[in-house]
């Protein structure tokens, strides 16, 4: 096993404690609230568990109490996340199941970009050093895998040998859409993401049968 598998392994081992109450449950709410803030402002390793506690207005004995390392932290953050974006990816399912593939490419897509663009701390939680390299490989195969399963769905279906590479490289294009949806030239932002998503659904075209 590496150093940073080991790492990773004695980081998880460290449980994040559950709240029982309510009131403990919205403390925790809070504190994730603001661990999100902060380490989509200044990263992961710019962020500190003090800046975290001072944005959620507690203590930093209180977060410790529930996150007792800024991994620990992150980790739960990216899980609720990655529930999140499933929860999306299935929705989209159910409701584009049959529907033309230029179509479900669009909604696809919006609702990435969407996501990306409301989460910006997404992409740091997922490509923070720290993360165990099994956890991070696990995450993107339950992403590809709900891609893969619209990829079928749609009319006319994707091919088969085409749709695990292509759920590979939509993953990718929404994060630089995401990006040029914040790039400092205004002028270029629009019309670039018009053109990544026009590249995306004309090769998603190509794949069908």
């Amino acid at each position: 096993m590496s150093t940073s598998s080991q790492k990773s392994r004695k980081i998880a081992e460290r449980a994040v404690k559950r709240p029982r109450r309510q009131r403990g449950h919205e403390r925790v709410s809070a504190l994730t609230d603001a661990g999100a803030y902060v380490l989509a402002e200044k990263g992961y390793d710019g962020a500190t568990m003090t800046e975290i506690a001072e944005r959620a207005g507690a203590s930093i004995g209180s977060l410790y109490q529930f996150f007792p390392t800024k991994e620990a932290l992150a980790a739960e953050i990216h899980a609720r996340l990655l529930d999140e974006l499933a929860a999306m990816l299935d929705a989209l399912a159910s409701e584009t199941d049959g529907a033309p593939v230029a179509a479900v490419a669009d909604r696809l897509f919006a609702g990435f970009v969407a996501f990306l663009e409301a989460n910006p701390v997404f992409t740091v939680v997922a490509e923070r050093r720290g993360i165990d390299p099994a956890v991070k490989k696990q995450t993107r195969a339950r992403l590809r895998g709900r891609i893969e399963t619209l990829l079928g769905a749609v009319e006319p279906p994707v091919q088969t040998t085409q749709r695990a590479p292509l759920a590979a490289v939509i993953l990718h294009l929404m994060r630089v859409a995401a990006m040029l949806r914040s790039d400092d030239d205004k002028s270029i932002r629009t019309s670039a993401v018009a053109q990544i998503k026009e590249m995306l659904t004309a090769h998603l075209l190509m794949a069908c049968r």
